[in-house]
């Protein structure tokens, strides 16, 4: 093979060097939910991105093994025509042939390894960590490829790096993680929204990652903060109460001021529609138009109480502690607030 032969082979191992080390960090960077939507549309590079995503550790091998060839072929065939070619322009320096090969050769392994480190290893796997998405959709088919190509060896290759990762305790995943805690999603959340890649001003997606944290205990209305009613209240006592606080629902208590039900404007208006509505005004209203509170414990996480709430159609809840005791009330609108921020009862005033 004559020198400039060595040459060429050097560009082309190192373009090969380049391909295996974009497609091994492409594979473990892209994200699958960009690639998954490609792949129902019926893209076939999609869909081969995300069969290598799931063979994660053979394709890391295939890659491996692909970088671990191209090095040993470029020292062994692209250094010493770059030795042989400096050795004539040494030549003329009139040093030894002892110096003159020792020069050459540490030139040219400088160089090689520049170029395999910089254009070989750094420029594709920059490359691929910044465009990852579309890095995978480009090298992960030709990289299936080669792993197809030389299944046998990977797969003993794969079967002897996972039994020594389990010498170590540690069970080998196939696949990347592509699965976040809430703890990882909120600095998700924040870090994009510093960055400018989220935009987030009414801070409904921040809000929606604090509340799967909450407990209803965390947003519960003491007892002592409630504008309640007795529960013999008429019609008349509720319009009243409608008049002077502006809410549209109250709790009813007991004689010991607990909490045994509540009730709805929209039921005193149902009270008036009745043909006796004038002699019962001043009475205590039925039992049926008091609505039940659903109970629920302090410890319970606020999306479990939304979903039992609105289950059992009901807008408010009875909060009871660890001995069955009601500290509190939870109220639908709370939870909202939650998450879209401030929710105004329609028939509140302003203040």
């Amino acid at each position: 093979m004559n020198d400039w032969a060595g040459i060429a082979w050097l560009v082309v191992l190192l373009a090969f060097n380049a391909f295996f080390v974009g497609a091994e960090f492409a594979v473990i960077s892209a994200r699958r939910s960009q690639i998954e939507p490609l792949a129902e549309k019926g893209s076939r590079a999609a869909k081969t991105a995300l069969y290598a995503m799931e063979h994660a550790t053979r394709m890391l091998a295939t890659s491996q093994l692909g970088i671990t060839i191209c090095s040993l072929l470029i020292l062994n065939v692209s250094e010493p025509a770059i030795h042989h070619l400096l050795e004539g322009p040494l030549a003329l320096t009139g040093w030894s042939e002892a110096v003159i090969g020792g020069v050459a050769f540490a030139v040219a392994l400088l160089l090689v390894s520049y170029l395999h480190v910089v254009f070989g290893e750094m420029v594709p796997k920059n490359l691929a960590f910044s465009v990852p998405d579309r890095a995978v959709l480009m090298l992960a088919t030709p990289l299936v490829w080669v792993s197809k190509l030389f299944h046998p060896l990977i797969v003993v290759l794969n079967w002897i790096a996972n039994h020594a990762v389990r010498l170590f305790g540690v069970e080998p995943k196939d696949e990347a993680a592509s699965t976040f805690t809430l703890e990882e999603v909120a600095t998700i959340v924040n870090q994009s929204r510093i960055e400018g890649v989220l935009d987030d001003a009414s801070g409904a997606v921040a809000a929606a990652v604090e509340f799967t944290d909450k407990k209803a205990k965390d947003i519960a209305v003491p007892l002592s903060s409630l504008v309640t009613l007795p529960e013999h209240t008429t019609p008349d006592e509720i319009e009243r109460a409608v008049a002077k606080h502006g809410y549209s629902r109250y709790v009813i208590v007991d004689a010991d001021g607990v909490p045994v039900g509540y009730v709805h404007l929209k039921d005193v208006l149902r009270e008036a529609e009745d043909p006796d509505a004038g002699a019962s005004a001043a009475l205590p209203i039925k039992p049926k138009r008091i609505h039940h509170m659903l109970p629920v414990a302090e410890t319970t996480d606020l999306e479990d109480a939304l979903a039992l709430m609105r289950r059992s159609s009901r807008h408010l809840a009875q909060v009871r502690d660890a001995k069955g005791r009601t500290t509190g009330v939870l109220f639908l609108e709370d939870i909202i607030e939650e998450l879209v921020g401030e929710v105004h009862d329609a028939t509140r005033r302003g203040f």
